[in-house]
């Protein structure tokens, strides 16, 4: 397997019914806004640096976002946040992104979800969840040189701590619970860390400020670049 093999693999996923006739209807009927777009309509994969030291693990694309673009994050207000965040801290080559042919590229970063399919209410049901599981296990497992994991809401964090058990052999003293800020060091290369999403109810209300969301990707950054030291100096001794 592959990380391009894998993207294939989840456009292509036909697990949820219930997801299946949710997004295809919402690509046919559309909003306002968009009705001239050609919707994307299909499992969104995930995207960025196959040697990424950094994942970011959201909850699902938005059904006039990435159902729309074709990727995570693009093209809506929770995008319009995170890769002007992404962009100040140098993994994003650009502070916005409209379509996945803009030209944005993920620097040491890599783009996922715990669900594929746009959900309805953006409540995905566990059983869809637990469908996409998979995927993300794959993609933990290709991608190598991760060192930080952001969990983004706590669907996000729940799906990276389920995934990092499946993983590896963690013997947790107290189970990591979800938070704003919240660290907790996995494995000797591996740091997971909480943020609230960005969505709009989340950043209209003021329950997520620029401030605390710049927080969490300014210690990612700390991070990344303590973590891949600290192996490096073991290897070299």
């Amino acid at each position: 397997m592959t990380i391009k093999k894998l993207q294939s693999e989840i456009i292509s996923c036909k697990k949820c019914p219930r997801l299946i006739k949710w997004r295809k209807n919402i690509s046919k009927e559309k909003v306002k806004r968009f009705a001239e777009c050609e919707y994307w309509g299909k499992p969104v994969p995930g995207f960025g640096d196959p040697k990424a030291s950094l994942l970011i693990i959201g909850l699902a694309p938005a059904a006039h976002g990435g159902n729309r673009t074709g990727r995570l994050f693009t093209g809506d207000r929770s995008g319009d946040w995170l890769f002007r965040t992404l962009n100040k801290f140098g993994y994003a080559s650009k502070p916005e992104s409209k379509n996945r042919h803009d030209g944005l590229k993920l620097k040491n970063c890599y783009i996922t979800a715990a669900c594929r399919c746009a959900p309805p209410q953006n409540k995905p049901l566990p059983s869809e969840i637990k469908n996409c599981r998979r995927y993300l296990l794959e993609e933990l497992l290709l991608l190598k040189k991760i060192t930080v994991i952001i969990g983004l809401g706590r669907i996000g964090f729940d799906a990276a701590l389920n995934c990092l058990n499946d993983a590896y052999t963690i013997d947790h003293k107290r189970k990591p619970v979800f938070g704003h800020g919240s660290e907790y060091r996995m494995t000797e290369r591996i740091t997971l860390l909480g943020s609230f999403h960005p969505s709009q109810q989340n950043t209209f209300t003021g329950k997520l400020t620029k401030k605390m969301f710049n927080s969490i990707f300014r210690r990612a950054s700390q991070l990344t670049s303590e973590i891949s030291g600290h192996v490096l100096k073991k290897r070299r001794g």
